[in-house]
């Protein structure tokens, strides 16, 4: 679930126990691995 208050930098995945961090110049996991960027990037109020 995407946090719409803050950014998640670290993700642990349950399938395969790898932890995902964001590329770099981006802010979180879902701006770097999701379909869409984070709300706080959404709304043109940066990241975290």
């Amino acid at each position: 679930m995407m946090p719409t208050d803050a950014c998640q930098y670290f993700y642990d995945g349950k399938g395969c126990g790898a932890v995902l961090k964001p590329a770099k110049g981006d802010c979180c996991v879902y701006c770097t691995y999701g379909d869409v960027k984070c709300p706080p990037t959404q709304l043109g109020d940066g990241c975290c």
